[in-house]
């Protein structure tokens, strides 16, 4: 059993939690740089530019990336050799967000009672916790701060079994030519299919943490993720909707086992600030 202590995972979350809003990972803004170097619409190559400068200016100044420093979604993966002496993890993560949502200069976006009244927690809590229990005696926490624009625009559906490919296909790049500009395209597309209605979704949510660089390791599912991001570039959304041939920088799927009357089938949409941090305890 290995012990670790509630100040190191709280310092380890805060730095984590801070430099997700300043910071792009180097492999989408590599993405960015090679999808501007092919684009052709004049306006869609100034607004990469701006994005593009956007995120030097974010992590050199320390500056947010965007102003909606979004909702705090966290994934854990905790060893089942990790033993956390002074206090439950929930919490521990609660407040270490908290904590740097309150000193820098971050909006809070968190209301209370999301039907009646809807008031601001103030803090920019509670988070949501995804968690994943694992072999080891190691925590690996990623903290992804979600935007309202991109989210509003995610989708569900629960398909027949027998319905055909093409209809879930034509769902997936539908959800998006609906959207239009409103998840500031370039965006990410997480798509999951199978397990359950809530299931598909948080599936969804965790593709848009597969690597940008790395395909499904089933070439019939990489296949459908191309052809998927081929098609929803052919739409001419382009960056922020004002046309061109980059609206979205990746599409990538999860699938898991579903029931056989079932096949749930969910969208999570990310804007081009897809911001998320990992740390490993």
């Amino acid at each position: 059993m290995r012990e670790i202590k509630r100040e190191v995972i709280v310092e380890a979350v805060k730095a984590i939690c801070s430099d997700a809003h300043y910071e792009l990972d180097t492999a989408l803004v590599d993405k960015l740089k090679s999808f501007r170097a092919e684009e052709e619409h004049k306006l869609a190559i100034d607004v990469l530019d701006t994005i593009i400068e956007n995120q030097e200016i974010a992590k050199n100044e320390r500056k947010p990336l965007c102003q909606d420093t979004g909702i705090g979604i966290f994934f854990v993966e905790m060893g089942r050799e990790v033993y956390i002496p002074d206090g439950s993890l929930s919490e521990i993560l609660e407040e270490a967000m908290s904590e740097v949502y309150l000193e820098e200069p971050f909006r809070f976006s968190v209301v209370s009672d999301p039907l009646f009244g809807r008031v601001n927690t103030g803090n920019n809590t509670p988070p949501m916790i995804h968690w994943d229990i694992v072999d080891g005696d190691q925590l690996t926490i990623t903290f992804m701060p979600k935007g309202g624009g991109a989210e509003n625009t995610s989708a569900l559906k629960m398909f027949n079994p027998l319905d055909p490919l093409s209809e879930i296909s034509d769902f997936i790049v539908n959800t998006v030519k609906e959207a239009g500009g409103k998840p500031c395209p370039p965006i990410l597309v997480g798509v999951g299919i199978g397990g359950s209605f809530d299931y598909a979704a948080l599936l969804a949510k965790k593709a848009l943490l597969t690597p940008l660089n790395e395909s499904n390791p089933n070439p019939k599912w990489a296949e459908l993720e191309q052809s998927l991001l081929e098609r929803i570039n052919s739409l001419g959304i382009g960056p922020m909707g004002l046309g061109g041939k980059t609206t979205a920088l990746s599409v990538k799927i999860k699938e898991y086992p579903c029931h056989i009357a079932s096949l749930p089938v969910a969208i999570n949409i990310q804007c081009h600030s897809h911001r998320h941090k990992t740390v490993i305890i």
